[in-house]
């Protein structure tokens, strides 16, 4: 029988986990609701711009295939530039999204995670 090394830390040292009523209170402060407010204001336009932009490819695809056939340099042609780009804009929404979650989520998040742990912040 294996056992965690996690276990072996003493459960008194533990925090007791957080009540109903505490999370309640942290989910209606201002904090969380700008935490929310801000992750919205980035997810919600760049999943559907990306949407978007995905859809329009798979229907120009199946349905413009003379378009999407179009050379743009020697055999390279647009459907084949467009495909790239799908990875492209998928790395793109993704440095974006670390960026602005470092700068605007994370001190928010971690000063909820403190209030919400007991730790005192000042």
């Amino acid at each position: 029988m294996t056992t965690d090394p996690q276990e072996k830390t003493s459960t008194a040292s533990r925090a007791p986990a957080p009540t109903a009523a505490q999370y309640q209170r942290i989910q209606e402060s201002h904090d969380f609701t700008q935490l929310r407010s801000n992750f919205r204001s980035f997810s919600i336009p760049m999943t559907v711009a990306f949407m978007v932009w995905y859809f329009s490819y798979v229907l120009m695809s199946a349905f413009a295939t003379g378009v999407m056939s179009t050379p743009v340099v020697g055999s390279l042609n647009l459907g084949l530039v467009w495909g790239l780009g799908q990875f492209l804009t998928t790395f793109l929404i993704t440095w974006l999204y670390v960026r602005r979650s470092r700068v605007k989520l994370d001190p928010l998040a971690t000063k909820i995670h403190d209030q919400l742990e007991g730790v005192a912040t000042k």
